[in-house]
């Protein structure tokens, strides 16, 4: 079972394709007696989808306090949290802005190419009436930085707000460490509680495959292939884009790695095949986790710089940010200058931190960005057809970019442990112990 969870998961994407195309072609008959019907079966295709995005949620919030808390403690010093803080948070603002000027640079010449070979881009544009397809508030600079620090931890922890659980945790890891000695008890039952949420990880993935079927069959058995037809063009672009930012990605990580790099990807390629098939980064988290870990990062870098990577460095949805914020914006001949899109692309820069990894949150960004700009936000129900397999795409590049960014840094604080075998596909208990890699 454990060997064969990738495959696993590879069938179930396709078995969802199957049902749900079907589905969608024997009921669908354009009346909207048949759309209902569609969107009831596809409702309980999701059930199943929705009870292992609420276990994943589950253990979570236990996972990142506990792996980052034993990572801080075995620094040894307040000086390596603070180098490995600021060289991480050094590389994210970095992929940050590649990623949001890529966003900007592939949309331009998406639409240079539509214009060359005469491709119609005329849609349906939803109307006011339509609303908001997503909640959404106006940005302010006060809700951000006081956001992100928690006014209580359990509120954090029952809201799994990543970056409020980190700066918690970085604040009892720091405490932890300057307590010295006395803090040795508590060290080792917060090593034997990562222990234990890895092993609640391992329970959790075997219903993987069943939560990937349900969610691509949900999908097509309600929207069908049409919607994908009608911006077949958008989709086509935007996954152009990731593939050029994964070749940038891999690219920046040899000149620091070295050829190292390739066989980091290979290490990580379940949590990014699970992160495309469920449309979430924050259900890879944990398997991504254990496959750095495998591939030789320091357990003390991975579970530092991780849980920070998905707070501050999802670098496919912020390509997807940019990329869609202008596409609306064209959709609607809404014009916007030079500076006002590099505006734009700064201002998405903010926001875009703290967002959860979990499917369509990019869309709360976005929709909280398009008013600055007059932009009708309802232009969102324009790209909510094919949002999940954007979404699937931005998911898988997110944990990509975060592997990347564990691993230079790693190199930096002085390379890598020996890597194991990477064809295990279950977690294992860490290697977090006091005589550890500390």
């Amino acid at each position: 079972m454990a060997k064969r969870l990738t495959l696993y998961i590879l069938i179930g994407l396709v078995l969802g394709g199957i049902v749900g195309w079907g589905l969608h072609w024997r009921f669908d008959d354009g009346t909207p007696e048949s759309a209902k019907y569609l969107t009831t079966l596809a409702h309980y295709f999701l059930i199943v989808t929705t009870v292992f995005l609420r276990l994943i949620k589950m253990i979570i919030a236990p996972l990142v306090f506990s792996t980052l808390v034993v990572g801080i403690a075995h620094m040894g010093d307040t000086g390596a949290l603070g180098r490995v803080g600021l060289r991480s948070l050094g590389w994210f603002i970095c992929a940050s802005l590649m990623s949001l000027t890529l966003g900007l640079v592939m949309f331009h010449l998406s639409m240079e190419i539509a214009s060359w070979f005469d491709i119609s881009l005329t849609l349906t544009l939803p109307t006011a009436e339509a609303g908001v397809p997503v909640a959404t508030d106006a940005f302010s600079i006060e809700k951000f930085v006081t956001h992100i620090v928690p006014s209580s931890m359990i509120d954090a922890m029952a809201t799994n707000e990543i970056i409020q659980i980190v700066v918690f945790s970085v604040f009892f890891g720091v405490a932890l460490t300057a307590i010295g000695e006395k803090a040795a008890p508590i060290v080792r039952a917060i090593e034997g509680l990562v222990a234990i949420m890895l092993q609640i990880t391992g329970y959790v993935m075997r219903f993987a495959p069943l939560a990937v079927f349900g969610a691509v069959a949900a999908t097509l058995t309600e929207s069908g292939p049409g919607a994908i037809g009608k911006l077949g063009f958008f989709m086509a672009s935007f996954y152009t884009g990731l593939a050029v930012l994964w070749a940038l990605l891999i690219g920046l990580g040899f000149l620091f790695v070295g050829r190292s790099i390739v066989r980091l990807i290979a290490y990580v390629r379940a949590p990014v095949i699970l992160a495309f098939t469920t449309a979430s980064s924050e259900a890879a988290y944990p398997r991504t986790l254990e496959a750095l870990e495998r591939f030789g990062v320091p357990p003390k870098i991975a579970s530092f710089v991780l849980p920070l990577g998905y707070s501050f460095n999802l670098d496919g949805s912020m390509m997807y940010m940019t990329f869609a914020s202008l596409f609306i914006a064209h959709a609607y001949n809404v014009p916007l200058s030079i500076g006002q899109q590099i505006t734009m692309l700064l201002i998405l820069m903010v926001t875009s931190k703290g967002i959860a990894g979990v499917p369509r949150a990019s869309l709360v960004v976005i929709a909280a960005t398009l008013p600055l700009f007059n932009i009708p936000e309802y232009g969102l129900g324009l790209i909510l057809a094919v949002d999940h397999f954007l979404d699937m795409g931005r998911s898988a590049t997110n944990v990509i970019g975060n592997a990347v960014a564990a691993s230079v840094v790693a190199k930096w604080e002085g390379g890598f442990n020996p890597p194991e075998p990477a064809e295990i596909d279950l977690p294992r208990a860490p290697s977090h112990g006091l005589s550890g890699h500390g």
